[in-house]
């Protein structure tokens, strides 16, 4: 801990400190005005990692997985009626595992990253989907949403406290009518909470507030 200075001082000491710190500050200001550069915003945000969960309304032998490696790319992909882009265009990869233990077969898919969002310690995730492994569910070209809450744990002896969510778990995107099941579509950066242990590995939320929309 560092020591705490006196407070006792002479009253031509105290002014001496007040000047030299108000022309201190008046150097600062004046520096970044003259380098013309606005203060420096923070990183990108990004979800990385890769961990198993289980689900809390079934219990299975199934292995399920997520792994992320998504980076926001902010006004980075241009749409109708947004010429600049969206404050929370993203680029990566999110990649699906699910091993049946009742067809003993693991079902993977890949998808490419188009949205992300964070709060601190939380995110949520968007990609569509471009590859699924034989027998997989016929996601191809679909966008698929999820959740990420960076709880921390998971180091030697810890248990990990993270969780996360997908759209399409049972009652999240879809609903149950005299017709049958009917599902929702997903628009971009949509997910729900995240709601499912994880249960090894991890991953990691770096947050960064959505940046200013471009002028001129």
């Amino acid at each position: 801990m560092r020591p705490v200075r006196s407070i006792f001082h002479t009253r031509r000491a105290a002014s001496v400190a007040v000047v030299i710190a108000v022309a201190a500050s008046a150097t600062a200001v004046t520096g970044a005005t003259a380098s013309g550069k606005s203060p420096q915003r923070p990183v990108h945000a990004s979800v990385t990692g890769s961990a198993e969960f289980r689900l809390p309304y079934s219990e299975d032998a199934d292995i399920r997985s997520f792994t992320f490696d998504a980076h926001a790319a902010p006004y980075s992909r241009p749409v109708p009626g947004a010429s600049t882009g969206l404050p929370t265009d993203a680029y990566g990869t999110v990649a699906v595992s699910h091993y049946s233990a009742d067809r003993d077969i693991t079902y993977p898919a890949e998808g490419k990253v188009d949205c992300l969002v964070t709060a601190p310690g939380s995110a949520t995730v968007t990609a569509v989907i471009t590859e699924v492994g034989a027998g997989g569910p016929d996601w191809v070209g679909e966008r698929l949403g999820f959740s990420v809450h960076d709880g921390g744990g998971g180091e030697a002896g810890k248990a990990s406290r993270d969780r996360v969510g997908f759209s399409w778990a049972d009652g999240v995107n879809k609903a149950y009518t005299d017709e049958g099941e009917v599902e929702s579509p997903v628009g971009p950066c949509m997910a729900p909470a995240a709601f499912a242990p994880v249960t090894g590995g991890g991953y990691r939320v770096r947050h960064a507030d959505l940046p200013l929309w471009p002028t001129g």
